[in-house]
C-alpha cells in the first residue's frame, strides 16, 4: 500500500535520537499534532519501541528506525525505509547527540572538535540533503536543529561543544535563505539545561535559582516549541534561533 501524500506541515517527521529524553518528547508531541513520526535511535531499541507504543496507544502513527545519523549510507538507508513505510518526509528534527566531555584547552585535539562537529554539523547536513527531494515535491518542509544555550554562555572546558553548537547558528541562517524559495523553513531551538533520564540524582537547585522563571525546563517545553515551528502556524518563521530556557541567557 502506498503511503498517502501529505503537506509540509502534516507529512512524516524524522526525529533523531528519539528513544528517550528530548527526542522522545518531541516525537510524542509531533505525533499528537497529527504527523506520522519516524522514531530514530542508534542503540536504544527498547526505548524507541516504547515511544512508538505510546504514540500508537494515543491514536498516532509511528515506527522505530535504527540508524547511525553521522554515517552517509546510514542516513540514505534511513530515509529510504521511512519513505517506503510511512510516506514522504517533510520535517526533520536533528536532535541526536553524543558524549559531551569537558576538555581543557591544553588538551584540546582536532578529534575533540570532530566528535562534536559530526553530530551537530555533519549529521544535520546529511539529514537535510536526504529530505530535500520529498520536501520540494511537497512544496515545502520544516527543519529544526536542536542546539544549546551553551552557545551563548562560553562555558570553560567546553570549547569543542560550544564551537559546534555555534556552527549550527550559521547553518540555520544560510539554509533558511537558501531553502526559503522552496518553502522550507529552518530554525534552531536552543534549550537550557533540561533534566532528563541521564541527569537523575543531580541537584538542579543552583541552576534554577539563576533562571528568571525560577524553575527548570521540561522536555515538553522544548517539544512545544518544535511542534509550533513544524506546524502551519510556524510557517512564516525561519532562520531563527530560539532559546527555551526560562530566560537564563537574558
Amino acid at each position: 500500500m502506498t503511503p498517502p501524500e501529505r503537506s509540509a506541515a502534516t507529512g512524516v517527521a524524522v526525529v533523531t535520537g528519539a528513544s528517550r529524553g528530548l527526542g522522545a518528547a518531541i516525537a510524542l508531541r509531533l505525533a499528537a499534532e497529527g504527523r506520522p513520526v519516524a522514531v530514530n535511535y542508534l542503540r536504544g531499541r527498547e526505548g524507541a519501541e516504547a515511544v512508538v507504543e505510546r504514540i500508537r496507544s494515543a491514536g498516532g502513527v509511528a515506527l522505530a528506525f535504527a540508524a547511525d545519523v553521522v554515517d552517509e549510507q546510514g542516513v540514505v538507508e534511513l530515509f529510504d525505509q521511512v519513505t517506503t513505510t510511512l510516506g514522504p518526509v517533510t520535517a526533520v528534527v536533528a536532535n541526536a547527540t553524543g558524549p559531551q566531555p569537558e576538555v581543557a584547552v591544553d588538551d584540546l585535539s582536532w578529534r575533540s572538535h570532530l566528535d562534536q562537529l559530526e553530530f551537530f554539523v555533519k549529521s544535520p547536513t546529511l539529514l537535510v540533503q536526504a529530505a530535500l527531494p520529498t520536501m520540494r515535491a511537497a512544496g515545502g518542509g520544516r527543519v529544526v536543529l536542536i542546539g544549546s544555550d551553551m552557545a551563548e554562555r562560553a562555558t570553560p572546558r567546553m570549547s569543542a561543544y560550544v564551537a559546534a553548537k555555534n556552527a549550527q547558528v550559521g547553518l540555520t541562517k544560510v539554509w533558511a535563505r537558501e531553502l526559503g524559495p522552496d518553502g522550507i523553513t529552518v530554525n534552531l531551538v536552543q534549550p537550557g539545561w533540561i533534566p532528563v533520564e541521564r541527569h537523575a540524582g543531580i541537584s538542579t537547585d543552583s541552576y534554577a535559582a539563576d533562571v528568571p522563571l525560577r524553575r527548570m525546563g521540561t522536555p515538553d517545553d522544548v517539544a512545544a516549541m518544535v511542534a509550533h515551528l513544524a506546524s502551519d502556524a510556524g510557517g512564516f518563521i525561519t532562520g531563527q534561533r530560539i532559546s527555551v530556557n526560562g530566560g537564563h541567557t537574558i
